[in-house]
């Protein structure tokens, strides 16, 4: 029902979920030359898990954050607040509310979101839990599929063409994690000029930013 009410420009819907990356990122299949063989090196270190959160909107927009470790109730607060001025103005500007549909883990729906839940509301932001072991149902899924699995082709969507040149996030070792964040980041503008949706990045507090790994408060 919300997919027919977006088709029909009634509400703006959106996905939002979170997913992690390691210095070691799991070993699959990929392509060689024939008579070659690969050799994956090994960091020296496991490193610190960088986490994205992500709200998508199916081929217009991305908006995301990078962070150093677990993502805190805070940090979803924080950057579902942004959603909600986004919303607000979107509101103001087109008189359609905005939807965010969202898993039922423990963070989405901790006492600290629900009481914010009001407050977002009266912006023009709701939020829509899904059935309990349905992630099929979060479309920002494929997106998570596409960054960490899928080739990046020179041309077109990864399923119409192989290409020798790829770029993939499965498979990697990093030295470290500004590299691995650099590598995300990649991923996501080269997933971003494919699809040709709009891509932003918000800071929030553990934000990998140099190789001093500074950090960024929302």
């Amino acid at each position: 029902m919300l997919r027919l009410q977006a088709s029909c420009g009634d509400v703006k819907l959106k996905y939002l979920d979170e997913a992690g990356f390691s210095l070691w990122s799991p070993v699959s299949y990929s392509y060689i030359k024939v008579g070659e063989q690969k050799q994956i090196y090994q960091s020296k270190k496991r490193g610190k898990r960088l986490n994205i959160l992500g709200v998508y909107e199916p081929q217009k927009s991305f908006n995301y954050t990078l962070k150093l470790g677990s993502i805190k109730k805070d940090n979803l607060i924080k950057f579902l607040d942004k959603e909600a001025q986004e919303a607000k103005t979107n509101r103001l500007k087109t008189g359609i509310d905005t939807v965010i549909v969202l898993d039922n883990s423990s963070s989405h729906k901790s006492h600290q979101v629900r009481v914010k839940e009001k407050e977002w509301l009266e912006m023009g932001l709701y939020l829509f839990f899904l059935p309990t072991y349905s992630p099929e149902l979060n479309l920002i899924e494929g997106e998570w599929h596409q960054l960490k699995a899928m080739q990046r082709g020179l041309g077109g969507f990864p399923h119409e063409r192989l290409h020798q040149e790829n770029h993939q996030i499965s498979g990697r070792m990093f030295e470290d994690e500004y590299d691995l964040a650099l590598a995300v980041k990649e991923g996501i503008q080269n997933r971003s000029c494919q699809v040709g949706y709009q891509l932003q990045q918000w800071t929030m507090s553990g934000n990998v930013d140099s190789k001093n790994y500074q950090v960024f408060n929302v």
